[in-house]
């Protein structure tokens, strides 16, 4: 079992996920903390009525300072749109959800509808969502698992975006059993880099 930190910047739809997997027992995480760069946040809100340890940090070193006093093994990035710079101790630990099959429509400002609407506009058949470690780049972690979705020829940007979110309900806490499993230096290890 895996110790979570959680840091988000919404509505908290991910953490929503995870707190119901891991009541469920379908997810081999733990969730210690969940931080906000954004102090309105209503993933705050929501983290506190589930009754998980909830702050708001603007930036890394306070969100870092915050982990110091929890015993985490992974940070996952739950709709997080900071670029995070963890504790040296968890330098490989950060997992970020991508709502794309990375490498296509990835990088810095590629995130929420803006991917969606890339894929609309390029005519994709196919897109879905990737659960990967993430670096000090946007999105160029190694990949933990990816899952497609169908799109239809006249699906609109939103329902492209619920499509692939019912794929990251499905991925991420798949993604930590697997990182549970296998280990963290398993996917590190498996990537040219």
């Amino acid at each position: 079992m895996l110790n979570m930190a959680v840091l988000l910047s919404g509505s908290g739809r991910t953490l929503d996920n995870f707190h119901e997997q891991s009541r469920a027992g379908r997810m081999a995480g733990k969730i210690q903390v969940v931080i906000s760069n954004i102090s309105s946040a209503l993933g705050l809100k929501k983290a506190q009525n589930y009754g998980y340890p909830a702050f708001h940090a603007s930036d890394s070193p306070a969100t870092n300072a915050i982990l110091k006093d929890f015993d985490i093994d992974i940070i996952c990035l739950a709709g997080y749109l900071k670029l995070y710079d963890p504790p040296l101790a968890l330098t490989r630990s950060v997992i970020n959800i991508h709502p794309s099959l990375i490498p296509a429509f990835c990088g810095d400002g590629f995130y929420g509808s803006r991917v969606h609407r890339a894929v609309k506009e390029r005519g994709c058949t196919v897109t879905g969502c990737t659960v990967h470690f993430a670096d000090e780049f946007y999105d160029q972690g190694p990949i933990i698992l990816q899952k497609s979705v169908n799109l239809g020829y006249e699906d609109s940007v939103d329902e492209i975006a619920a499509k692939v979110f019912a794929a990251e309900c499905e991925a991420f806490p798949e993604a930590i059993n697997r990182v549970d499993e296998k280990g963290i230096d398993f996917f590190w290890r498996r990537v040219q880099r």
